[in-house]
């Protein structure tokens, strides 16, 4: 996470700044409010600015607003009071933080405001599928493209990503292609020159040049308007783009993630998105599972979301119980992780006893969950044990399927090699020389048990 902080730099306030170091914040340092602004609109991004509650908290964030430059702020200083603690909240800060400082006060501050505690919580084969060719992939430079329904994770993947990538250690900027009003994406994701149109007061440097380095996320592309598309399409081909009212084109070195949840390929056929655009872009598809393709995951979230909301409010950690984890297996989950999180923060808050039952869970309106018909359920289940399976092998090659059919089938014959053969319709000798290839790889092939015949 990145930090600003602003204000003069006194004995408490530089060990706030260690403090927030300690906690794995890279921070760098402004004591006007003038020279944050400055420091923002020339690219030095910022995640999080703590500034000193004696300065005009007000005015920053209406000067930072006025260039669509939106960080939020958290207040503090020595001897505030409770009134002046209230001032600089009823100005727009999210957090005041008394100083002296308190490392653990200063560490859950952090994580809270700045939303970065977002861990990867895997248990389902489809989705270890996905991290995997994540992991494998992240080292490249290659564009990668992650799609899937809304709620189910795409920024998260992207994160890791980046933090498995070589650029880790530098900037990963996420810009919300759906959430900027068009008239004002091309300016945030290039930036532009004092004077380019009204309102331009100084040059304000884009999301490329501010991820320079690291990563940029272009979170639901689809929603990019066609002429913005063009340009997007020249910066990744040339690396290098053109502020808005610019002279001359910026070289930048970044490394291109987009989300979309809708198919771009449809988009393309009907004229809303750019066929160059898509295959530049998707080098390597990355595809979420929704979370009830992904079952497997659906109890592990939620213990980690009970964890998370039950220290963010100061309640007691309590376990699910066995009809919730019942109840939480059984629902269909179509706002996928984003639903899930939502409703263990409200079982939380609504548990009493020793262990969050099943009326704790509830939708956003306080209805229950409607009961699960346990006929609709088992066949739920098959369907989307069938629908995993098929989709485990979408982005593998023929041989790397052809090798773990064989190693599959292999282990369910107890290692007995002649057994295998048959069932795979293949010669001994031609799986002997398979499994020699894959014992020359490295690839553990399994050995015969004790009391399973099979050919030498």
């Amino acid at each position: 996470m990145r930090l600003l902080v602003v204000g003069k730099l006194n004995g408490q306030l530089s060990t706030a700044v260690k403090m927030a170091m300690s906690a794995g914040a890279k921070v760098s340092h402004v004591e006007t409010i003038a020279a944050a602004t400055h420091a923002l609109r020339a690219g030095q991004g910022a995640d999080l600015m703590m500034v000193d509650y004696e300065l005009d908290i007000e005015l920053l964030i209406a000067t930072n607003e006025a260039e669509r430059i939106r960080v939020p702020v958290v207040a503090c200083g020595v001897g505030a009071g409770a009134a002046g603690a209230a001032a600089a909240i009823r100005a727009g800060a999210k957090e005041f933080i008394p100083l002296p400082p308190d490392a653990e006060l200063i560490a859950a501050v952090l994580s809270a405001v700045a939303d970065d505690n977002r861990p990867m919580v895997v248990r389902d084969p489809a989705m270890q599928a996905v991290i995997t060719m994540a992991d494998q992939i992240a080292p490249s430079d290659a564009s990668i493209l992650i799609t899937g329904e809304s709620g189910v994770g795409k920024e998260v993947i992207a994160r890791h990503v980046h933090q498995k990538s070589r650029r880790a250690s530098k900037p990963f900027i996420s810009v919300n292609c759906a959430a900027i009003p068009e008239n004002l994406l091309e300016s945030e994701l290039f930036g532009h020159e004092k004077g380019a149109f009204t309102g331009a007061v100084a040059r304000r440097i884009g999301k490329f040049e501010e991820a320079n380095g690291g990563t940029l996320l272009l979170d639901e592309i689809s929603e990019m308007d066609a002429r913005l598309q063009a340009k997007l399409l020249r910066a990744i081909q040339e690396r290098e783009i053109d502020r808005v009212g610019g002279a001359k084109p910026v070289h930048v070195d970044i490394r291109i993630l987009a989300t979309s949840n809708r198919d771009l390929a449809q988009a393309v056929r009907e004229g809303t998105f750019r066929e160059d655009l898509l295959y530049r872009l998707n080098v390597v598809n990355l595809r979420i599972p929704s979370l009830r393709e992904r079952p497997g995951d659906v109890l592990a979230l939620a213990e980690f979301f009970v964890r998370k909301y039950a220290a963010a409010n100061g309640a007691p950690e309590r376990p699910l119980s066995a009809e919730a984890k019942r109840r939480l297996a059984s629902h269909r989950w179509p706002g996928n992780v984003r639903e899930l999180e939502n409703a263990m923060h409200r079982a939380v808050l609504m548990a009493s006893g020793a262990e969050i039952e099943e009326d704790a869970i509830r939708l956003p309106d306080g209805q229950p969950f409607a009961a699960a018909d346990p006929h609709a359920r088992a066949a739920q289940a098959a369907s989307l044990a069938a629908e995993t399976a098929s989709r485990s092998y979408v982005g593998q090659t023929v041989a790397a399927v052809e090798q773990q059919l064989i190693i599959d089938t292999l282990e369910h014959c107890l290692g007995n090699r002649t057994h295998a053969a048959n069932i795979l319709g293949i010669s001994i000798r031609t799986l002997r020389n398979k499994l020699k290839e894959y014992t020359e790889a490295g690839v553990s092939v399994p050995a015969p048990q004790m009391g399973a015949a099979s050919a030498a």
